[in-house]
């Protein structure tokens, strides 16, 4: 009989526990949720307090069956969800459904799945917080209450299967706005002016830019202007007046928070913030590695702190000096600030053990988790050593009371950047001068330019604006991205955040009539409350009614005055395979599809694909945009499987002049390749956008 039952949320989890406990303990998993707000209806009881209506969800009885036969059998039942509001509102409803009383010390938890933190949290149970409990349950509270009223006023008004949520709905009004700013946008003209210099004694070249008179800066907005300044530039006066040597630091980055993860591994692995979570998690609950079974490799990933234990950054230190040297290692332990609004209620991302590398492990990875946990280890390395150094060189060059400005910079010591590989190296250097030096002009370059409209959000930059703003909390980003691109609110056009019709008529329509709903400022407020109810500061009740009471006058105001929108389906080239009339674009629980525009009398529908212009080589059908199960984009005919054509890279509609193949476009970080797609020809040229 085992005497401890320890009940975890996933089978993976409890396969990475079961390792560190012997045989005095039962591991078993709840698998997520054993209980939530019915789906079908409201589930709250706004009459009586706000009080949940939780029932069993589907499928899960026979896990719940389960849980109950062996705690039974058991002497002793710990709690181990994850450490944070949600696993702890998953350990509440297993201690109802299991019977444990209010005031048992049943709850364990722990930030890293490694055997000292395991066997210190069972030694360590304590009673259920019901102060983190209520934070979970008002917030849930508050976004079924948003959801399931507005929702069904959308269906009514606008169209069925909208949805509209607490933050989603503030997350696509950034992106609305940021869109009405770029439509908004007037281009503005602005010069730039470039010398070419040589010393008298050398063909090295130095790029001056013009600067401003010797009495200020100067901004140059016009060719008249630029003529004007050129006229009086004499290209045998140019004279260094100013020499300036000075070494500059180069910090390196904190530890990640799962906002930065989800920034990084958006912009250095291309990976999507829902992409980033699940390989995380994974490498969190446990990975099957070899000769040492199942490890959990990561510490918690849900975070906003930078914090790092004393203990974590003492075996940092030795693992610096041991494969680096004490020359990389900082006199004084790296300290970073963790935002003033944070809960650090965890520590920061951090590998379990330093000594596990990348490299070491790689083979009982895949291809996506060793990328991602090659960033965190890197990450947190680098976090603890030095500065890297570098000598920069600035100088100032007079010509006829113009001021010309030349810089570069040398790394003369790595520090980090020794370890972190995802960071740039800027090392651009220029020929030594001295002041008094002559100049000769090799050449003058006046361009003209024109300002540029602020960029569309991507997942990484709207990650960081939702956190930058308190909108939502870690566990939250990857989710709202996910549902506002499957409600068809907003689509990606490469890796750009844009919004639809659609989303810009809801988002118009809430601003009109739920303004507090969707404004930021008001969102941000109350998750500052949710902490103070997490805190044991504030009850959560009163937070509900303080939002229900308002928002009820604001409902109904809406529903009388919201007159019916019509929105028109967007019709394709493309005809139905079953009467022949054209599909339109329609927009479901998993995105856009195609369907006949004769419904209800024909309910024929098909798979939205997105053709590129370009005819397939093999049958002459269309090429369209796939995605592979990991999510990864490539290109193939809209004949599969009757034609197989296949690419990873996008096909361009130009034929190789070498063999007449087919040609493709190829992203490298020093811009597009465009080369033939067959692979034993060598043709490659610059992209024309580079």
């Amino acid at each position: 009989m085992a005497k401890s039952l320890v009940i975890v949320e996933s089978p993976a989890k409890a396969k990475t526990i079961g390792k560190f406990l012997g045989k005095n303990y039962k591991i078993t998993a709840s698998v997520g949720h054993v209980r939530d707000l019915p789906k079908s209806k409201m589930g709250i009881d706004v009459e009586h307090e706000y009080e949940p209506n939780y029932i069993t969800i589907r499928g899960k009885g026979p896990v719940i069956q389960e849980l109950k036969k062996e705690a039974k059998k058991a002497k002793k039942i710990l709690l181990a969800t994850d450490p944070d509001r949600e696993g702890e509102a998953i350990s509440w409803h297993l201690a109802h459904i299991l019977s444990i009383e209010d005031n048992e010390k049943c709850r364990i938890e722990f930030n890293e799945i490694t055997e000292s933190a395991i066997k210190n949290a069972v030694k360590k149970p304590r009673k259920i917080n019901k102060s983190l409990v209520d934070a979970q349950q008002a917030r849930r509270v508050l976004d079924r209450l948003v959801g399931y009223s507005i929702s069904p006023l959308l269906w009514r008004k606008v169209r069925k299967g909208l949805s509209a949520g607490r933050v989603q709905s503030v997350a696509t009004k950034l992106i609305c706005d940021r869109e009405k700013e770029i439509n908004e946008f007037i281009p503005q003209e602005y010069w730039s002016i470039s010398a070419f210099l040589q010393k008298r004694s050398s063909k090295e070249v130095i790029e001056a830019k013009f600067y401003g008179s010797d009495q200020e800066k100067m901004e140059v907005h016009s060719k008249d202007e630029v003529e004007k300044i050129l006229g009086r530039i004499n290209e045998n006066e140019y004279v260094v007046s100013d020499v300036k040597r000075r070494e500059k630091k180069r910090n390196p980055y904190p530890p990640f928070t799962t906002s930065s993860l989800q920034q990084e591994a958006a912009n250095r692995l291309g990976f999507t913030t829902k992409k980033t979570m699940i390989v995380a998690q994974q490498l969190y609950e446990g990975i099957e590695l070899k000769d040492e079974g199942s490890v959990g490799l990561v510490t918690y990933i849900r975070t906003d702190s930078t914090r790092i234990s004393d203990e974590a950054k003492e075996k940092a230190r030795r693992y610096i000096i041991n494969n680096f040297s004490e020359e990389y290692l900082p006199e004084v332990d790296k300290q970073y600030k963790t935002k003033k609004e944070a809960q650090d209620a965890h520590e920061a991302i951090r590998p379990t053990d330093i000594e596990r590398t990348p490299d070491h492990i790689r083979e009982s990875l895949s291809n996506d988790q060793y990328k991602l946990y090659k960033l965190i280890w890197e990450r947190f390395v680098a976090s603890q050593m030095k500065n890297a150094l570098y000598d920069t060189y600035s100088v100032d060059i007079t010509n006829n009371g113009y001021i010309f400005k030349a810089s570069g910079s040398k790394l003369v010591f790595e520090g980090f950047l020794r370890v972190y590989t995802y960071a740039t190296v800027s090392d651009t250097e220029i020929p030594e001068v001295e002041i008094n030096n002559k100049l000769l002009q090799d050449r003058i370059e006046p361009k003209q330019h024109f300002t540029q409209p602020p960029p569309r959000f991507t997942e990484a930059t709207l990650v960081k604006e939702l956190e930058e703003k308190g909108i939502g909390r870690p566990s939250t980003y990857a989710p709202i991205i996910t549902t506002i691109l499957s409600r068809g609110y907003v689509e990606k056009e490469s890796k750009a955040l844009r919004p639809t019709e659609l989303g810009l008529i809801v988002t118009e329509l809430l601003e009109e009539y739920f303004s507090d709903v969707i404004d930021q400022h008001f969102t941000a407020d109350l998750e500052i409350k949710l902490d103070e109810v997490e805190a044991g500061q504030l009850d959560w009740i009163r937070v509900i009614d303080d939002f229900y009471k308002p928002f009820s006058r604001v409902l109904k105001h809406a529903e009388e005055e919201i007159e019916k929108i019509e929105i028109v389906e967007e019709v394709t080239d493309e005809v139905c395979d079953v009467c022949g009339k054209h599909m339109v674009v329609k927009y479901g629980k998993f995105g856009k599809f195609l369907a006949c525009s004769g419904y209800p009398e024909c309910e024929h529908t098909r798979p939205f694909v997105h053709k590129i212009g370009v005819p397939c080589p093999q049958c002459q059908g269309e090429i369209v945009e796939r995605r592979s199960k990991k999510g990864r984009l490539f290109y193939g005919c809209i004949n599969f499987p009757k034609c197989n054509f296949v690419t990873w890279s996008k096909p361009i509609h130009e034929n190789c002049p070498t063999c007449g193949t087919l040609l493709v476009e190829k992203k490298t970080k020093k811009g597009t390749i465009i080369q033939c797609s067959n692979k034993e020809c060598k043709y490659k040229r610059q992209g024309e956008d580079d």
